[in-house]
């Protein structure tokens, strides 16, 4: 734990809130902002703290954006910091998916919101574009035949990674945690390795109330598996909840469930707190709360007891390569998230357009707000629909 902060735990609850209000784009975008704020412009987290966080959300199960979030108020405020910033940051989502959520028992379907996803999908490929460019220029080097050359194994690792994750379509720990170890065997070999120590590293690997009792257990332990068992962002998790709540346990309708996705998707925070609006429509506020926090208590525990010992390590030249490793296999997933989350955003020229659109606009517009990019490609689409 570093002392004297350059900032208040004040301060940074007030970012986390802003960003769990207004922070589109899902998970990809999300850890990009919280590059660019906290590390590039107000300083307040250092590059290795941030790289160290991002490493240990790609380990550890659960929505990765949360994940470091908690992991960014654990690093200089400890379980206090990183329990308030976790609540900060999904106590904004859950409340607006829960009104959509009343919204549409009371209207019946969202056919209005699938208007608006038609444009601020494609608007927010755009954005997760810029920020997965900037992430790896960070992360890894620049786009050039030195840093090829220089950080060749980390590129590799980058490449398969985004490979990997456009096929599989979810993010592979094992694969992230090969990364590392491997980087660190070739980059910085540990002393200590034996045959015991070798043995260890393998662990590594390792209504608004109507509702009834039964099915909020039943709620509780389905969101927390999900919440325990899942890895990565809120891409990895749609597959897993689709196959609980529509085909085992028949809580929604196929399409239901599409407009839940479309709803997480066109509020800000983190995508899997769709599991809010799920919830809901399952069994009113109670099933949006539990769902809620079932999906993000596992995260939590996992982050801040983990947090501890990682941070203490990581200073280790093993450990750094390690990190180095998998940061590089991370950012290669959330590169090939990009292309999971297109396939399903790019639907024709016009949203190939607007997508087009929003990368030149955050390029060319000096300190343009992603916000007001997601405004108007709502409106763009609403206006596209209607003229159909």
């Amino acid at each position: 734990m570093k002392e004297n902060p350059k900032y208040t735990l004040k301060e940074l609850a007030f970012y986390f809130l802003k960003s769990g209000t207004i922070g589109f784009g899902g998970p990809v975008a999300l850890v990009g902002y919280m590059h660019r704020d906290l590390v590039e412009e107000r300083k307040w987290i250092s590059e290795e703290e941030y790289k160290e966080g991002l490493a240990l959300a790609q380990l550890a199960p659960g929505p990765l954006a949360a994940q470091l979030g908690i992991y960014l108020g654990f690093v200089h405020y400890s379980f206090l910091g990183a329990t308030l910033i976790g609540l900060a940051f999904v106590l904004p989502s859950f409340l607006m998916v829960v009104l959509l959520g009343i919204v549409y028992k009371l209207y019946g379907g969202l056919s209005w919101i699938q208007a608006v996803f038609y444009g601020v999908g494609a608007a927010v490929i755009g954005i997760i574009v810029m920020s997965s460019y900037k992430l790896t220029l960070k992360s890894i080097g620049k786009f050039n035949l030195t840093s090829f050359k220089t950080n060749w194994l980390l590129w590799l690792f980058f490449v398969v990674a985004i490979v990997v994750t456009l096929v599989t379509q979810q993010e592979q720990v094992l694969l992230f945690v090969f990364a590392g170890l491997l980087y660190m065997f070739v980059k910085a070999p540990p002393k200590w390795l034996n045959a015991k120590t070798a043995n260890s590293i393998a662990l590594l690997q390792i209504g608004f109330w109507n509702y009834d009792n039964s099915t909020l257990v039943e709620i509780a332990i389905f969101f927390a598996k999900a919440g325990a068992f899942v890895f990565g962002s809120g891409l990895a998790i749609v597959p897993f909840l689709h196959a609980g709540v529509v085909i085992e346990n028949h809580w929604l309708t196929e399409q239901q469930f599409v407009d839940a996705v479309a709803v997480a998707m066109i509020t800000p925070g983190p995508v899997v707190i769709t599991v809010g609006f799920i919830g809901y429509l399952v069994a009113g506020f109670p099933g949006a709360l539990i769902a809620a926090l079932a999906t993000f208590l596992p995260c939590y525990l996992f982050t801040i007891s983990l947090a501890p010992s990682f941070k203490k390590i990581a200073q280790n030249k093993s450990i750094k390569a390690f990190v180095d490793g998998i940061t590089a296999a991370v950012v290669g997933a959330l590169v090939g998230a990009v292309g999971v989350i297109a396939s399903k955003s790019i639907l024709d020229i016009p949203t190939i357009l607007i997508a087009i659109a929003a990368i030149f606009s955050l390029i060319y517009i000096k300190k343009i707000q992603e916000p007001y990019i997601i405004a108007v490609a709502a409106v763009v689409g609403i206006i596209i629909k209607l003229m159909l």
